[in-house]
C-alpha cells in the first residue's frame, strides 16, 4: 500500500508524526458501511484533504459519488472498487487505488458510532501538519536575503489564519427562529455600541443610527473634492467624540499631515496658519482646549509606504484583540498594493471583495475611498454617478454604501451654492438612498453638518 501523504511532512520531520492512520482506516471505512456520515460530517467541517493516505482519501471520494445513486444502507466494497477502478481508467486517480482485497480488509473496520472523534482526530493531525509548514516557510523567509519585515511577516500571518479552518456547520434555520431577533431589533433603538455615528445628522439618520459593523462603505469622489477630509471627519466623529476605536491607513498623506488636519478641524484654527507656523495666541488657546480629548482618542493612524490586504488584515486583527478595533478607514483603494492577476480591474475586484470579507469576519465597518474616473466632468451638471467608480463595477457590488462626493463651486467659482458639498447616497442595501448637504469649511479641513432635524 502506498505511505504517500496529500500533504508532505516539513523537511526533516517524520511524516508518521503528522497522521492518524489508524483514524483515518476507520473513517473510510465507516463511510462505506455509512453513507450519511459523509454528509454528517461535511455539515461539521470535515475536509476530506485532511485525509494523509490518499487511499483512504479517494474511498471517501467514491463514498460520496456513490451517495446520490445509493438511496439507503451501506454502499458496499464492489460498488467502491468498480468507482475507484472507472477513475483510475480515466486517470484522474494520481496513486493506485485499494483493490478488492484491500477494500474488504478495510471494510471490516467500520465504527457506527464514533465518526466525528475520528474525524476530530484527522482535523487535530492536519492542523499540526499545516502550523509545521508555516513554521518551515517562516524561517526560510527569515533567512531570505530578499526579506521584507511588511510583506513577508503579514504573508505568514495570513497563512496561519489558514492553519485553523473556520468551521462550516450547517446554519440553515428555519424562518419562525428568526422572529425573536427580527422584533427585538424592530423595538430596540441604535445606539453608539451596534452603530458608528458619522457625525452628520441626516446621514446617521439615513443609515438608521449610523455605520453597522460588518459594512464595507465606499467614499467615491474626483480628485480635490474632499475625500480625505470626509473621511477624516468619520474618524474624529467615532474616535474624539464617541470613544470608538479607529485605525486610519493613509497611503496618501502623512501622519503629521493628518495629525495638523485633526486639530484644525477640531480647534477651528485656520490650516495655513499651522503650515506656516504663525499659529496666534488665540489659536493656541483653541488648541489647548481640545489638546486633552484628542489626546485620549483610539484614533491610530498608520502612513506606511504600501498596504496590501495581507497586511490590512494582520494589522486589524491586533487592534482587534488589543484595543477592541469597530473602524478602519482606507485612502485609498487604488492607492494600495494589488494582488498579481490578469488586468487591474480584476486586481481591483479581489481587493474590494476582500475588504468587505475582512468586515465581515471581524464584525468591523470597514470605510475605503476611492477615486472616480472622468464622468462627471463630462457631465453638464457634474454631479457623480455610481457607475463612475473607477476600475472595477465589483467596488459598488460588494459595498453596502456608496457616498458620493459633490461640490458645486469645485466646478463654478460663482455657484450660488459655494461653500456647500452634497453627500450623495448612491447605494444603500436594505435601506434608502438621498442626498445630504453639508457645509465645506476646507480653510478647517472639514466639513460641517446642516441638518435642520
Amino acid at each position: 500500500m502506498n505511505d504517500d501523504m496529500w500533504d508532505s511532512a516539513p523537511e526533516g520531520q517524520d511524516k508518521t508524526s503528522f497522521g492518524d492512520i489508524d483514524a483515518e482506516k476507520v473513517l473510510a471505512a465507516t463511510a462505506m458501511a455509512r453513507p450519511d456520515v459523509v454528509d454528517e460530517l461535511a455539515m461539521q467541517g470535515f475536509d476530506p484533504a485532511d485525509f494523509t493516505r490518499d487511499q483512504y482519501r479517494w474511498v471517501w471520494y467514491a463514498v460520496e459519488e456513490l451517495r446520490a445513486s445509493f438511496k439507503g444502507g451501506e454502499i458496499r466494497y464492489i460498488a467502491v472498487d468498480r468507482q475507484l477502478q472507472a477513475w483510475k481508467a480515466d486517470g484522474r486517480i494520481p496513486t493506485v487505488p485499494l483493490n478488492q482485497d484491500q477494500l474488504t480488509e478495510l471494510y471490516a473496520h467500520a465504527q457506527h458510532g464514533s465518526a466525528d472523534w475520528y474525524a476530530a482526530r484527522i482535523t487535530e493531525k492536519a492542523v499540526a501538519r499545516r502550523l509545521a509548514a508555516v513554521g518551515v516557510d517562516a524561517e526560510l523567509r527569515a533567512r531570505s536575503a530578499t526579506f521584507n519585515p511588511d510583506e513577508d511577516v503579514a504573508v505568514i500571518q495570513a497563512a496561519l489564519d489558514g492553519v485553523v479552518r473556520t468551521s462550516t456547520e450547517d446554519e440553515t434555520r428555519l424562518v419562525g427562529t428568526l422572529l425573536e431577533d427580527v422584533l427585538t431589533e424592530a423595538t430596540t433603538p441604535p445606539t453608539n455600541d451596534n452603530r458608528i455615528p458619522t457625525g452628520f445628522t441626516d446621514l446617521d439618520s439615513l443609515l438608521a443610527g449610523g455605520l453597522a459593523p460588518g459594512q464595507l462603505i465606499v467614499i467615491g469622489a474626483r480628485p480635490a473634492m474632499g475625500k480625505t477630509t470626509a473621511a477624516l471627519g468619520f474618524a474624529r466623529a467615532a474616535a474624539i467624540q464617541h470613544g470608538i476605536p479607529t485605525l486610519f491607513e493613509s497611503l496618501e498623506m502623512s501622519a503629521t499631515e493628518l495629525g495638523r488636519s485633526i486639530v484644525s478641524a477640531e480647534a477651528r484654527v485656520a490650516l495655513h496658519h499651522m503650515k506656516l507656523g504663525i499659529a496666534t495666541d488665540d489659536d493656541i488657546q483653541r488648541i489647548a482646549r481640545r489638546t486633552p480629548d484628542i489626546a485620549a482618542a483610539p484614533l491610530y493612524i498608520n502612513d506606511g509606504a504600501t498596504l496590501s490586504v495581507p497586511m490590512l488584515r494582520a494589522r486589524v486583527r491586533n487592534l482587534v484583540r488589543t484595543a477592541g478595533l469597530r473602524l478602519v478607514i482606507v485612502d485609498y483603494l487604488q492607492l494600495m498594493q494589488a494582488p498579481k492577476a490578469e488586468s487591474r480591474q480584476v486586481a481591483v475586484s479581489e481587493m474590494s471583495r476582500q475588504l468587505k470579507l475582512l468586515a465581515k469576519e471581524f464584525q468591523i465597518t470597514v470605510v475605503v475611498l476611492a477615486q472616480l474616473n472622468r464622468g462627471p466632468e463630462q457631465r453638464q451638471e457634474k454631479v457623480p454617478q455610481v457607475s463612475d467608480l473607477r476600475e472595477s463595477g465589483s467596488i459598488e457590488q460588494d459595498a453596502d454604501i456608496v457616498v458620493l462626493l459633490h461640490r458645486p463651486d469645485a466646478y463654478e467659482k460663482e455657484s450660488p451654492r459655494a461653500g456647500e458639498a452634497d453627500f450623495i447616497v448612491g447605494k444603500h442595501r436594505g435601506g434608502p438612498t438621498a442626498t445630504i448637504t453639508t457645509a465645506f469649511q476646507g480653510h478647517y479641513a472639514r466639513f460641517v453638518d446642516m441638518a435642520n432635524t
